[in-house]
């Protein structure tokens, strides 16, 4: 007996792998808080190691909230367009995040508490924010799905963005996600299209019995 999904559904998965971008270009329609619940429930699906569920979110419904963290992010711009030497300019350019215009903005952090979990971390410790990552992945392959486009941005001080969010001891935060409507997707990935860097060929990242040979 076969396990496999319908022809069909096996070709919808794939195609929001194909099809998943990070967005920065946003509409500022709200979203469906039903839809949001989805995702949300979608991310609360990921794997974890030891089941440890390290994810926490939280939903910034705040303008003033908004405009600091878009403060911060616009700091960290600044400092790693510096720290890229002579691609400052090209850097620069890009847009990064969408925290002022998108329907929402959620930040996931890890838990403060994850420490007491020995599962699957005493030799890798990182296997925490792994799991996160996958209740992203999940969250944003849900996204696209749906229709709705999501940006994962990164730029920002950890620390700063807790205090922030008055976050615990011990909690850090991880990814700032801007979610909403959006006019088009991009074609293909935007660093692509603006020539910031191409995807690799995969034959070169895959190797059996040894590590890949660089090509």
């Amino acid at each position: 007996m076969s396990h496999a999904f319908s022809s069909t559904e096996i070709s919808a998965v794939y195609r929001a792998i194909a099809e998943r971008r990070d967005m920065r270009h946003f509409r500022s329609d709200p979203v469906d808080p039903a839809l949001l619940q989805r995702l949300l429930w979608a991310a609360h699906q990921a794997p974890s190691v030891g089941y440890m569920q390290p994810w926490r979110f939280m939903r910034i419904t705040d303008g003033e909230l908004r405009e600091g963290i878009h403060a911060l992010v616009e700091e960290e711009r600044v400092a790693t367009a510096q720290a890229l030497g002579e691609r400052e300019d090209a850097f620069m350019k890009l847009k990064v995040e969408g925290v002022r215009e998108a329907g929402e903005v959620l930040v996931v952090a890890l838990t403060d508490d994850r420490e007491k979990h020995i599962f699957g971390r005493r030799t890798l410790p990182e296997m925490d924010l792994v799991s996160v990552a996958c209740a992203i992945q999940n969250m944003w392959l849900a996204a696209r799905a749906e229709g709705l486009g999501m940006g994962w941005v990164s730029i920002f001080d950890p620390l700063k963005l807790a205090a922030l969010l008055g976050m615990p001891t011990g909690a850090r935060p991880v990814a700032v996600l801007c979610i909403g409507h959006v006019e088009a997707f991009y074609p293909k990935p935007m660093l692509e299209i603006e020539h910031w860097a191409e995807r690799m060929p995969l034959d070169t990242l895959v190797a059996e019995n040894h590590w890949p040979a660089q090509a």
